[in-house]
């Protein structure tokens, strides 16, 4: 699964975007320096999110859109479009 996809998952677990998230993170005191596991905590009580798909989230919440270029380009289950990822939702997506 990319990254993307992990987050697409997420919008269509909770109804919610990316971006919308990091903002009701941001309101319960979330951010850069929270702990993983609290916020794979609120995630799993809150929305019933799995840690492997939490933790992509957390990827977010810590270091913003921007993700590594491994698996850009290439081919299988890994492949993403681009090293930045899209937050404002699967109905916003370009293209």
């Amino acid at each position: 699964m990319s990254f993307q996809a992990y987050l697409d998952a997420i919008e269509t677990t909770t109804g919610r975007t990316p971006l919308e998230l990091l903002d009701l993170a941001a309101a319960r005191g979330f951010g850069p320096t929270s702990k993983a596991g609290d916020v794979a905590g609120w995630l799993a009580d809150d929305y019933g999110i799995g840690r492997g798909h939490a933790m992509a989230f957390f990827h977010v919440l810590k270091n913003g859109p921007a993700i590594s270029d491994k698996h850009v380009g290439s081919t299988g289950s890994h492949r993403d479009e681009s090293t930045v990822l899209h937050l404002d939702g699967k109905a916003n997506r370009p293209g």
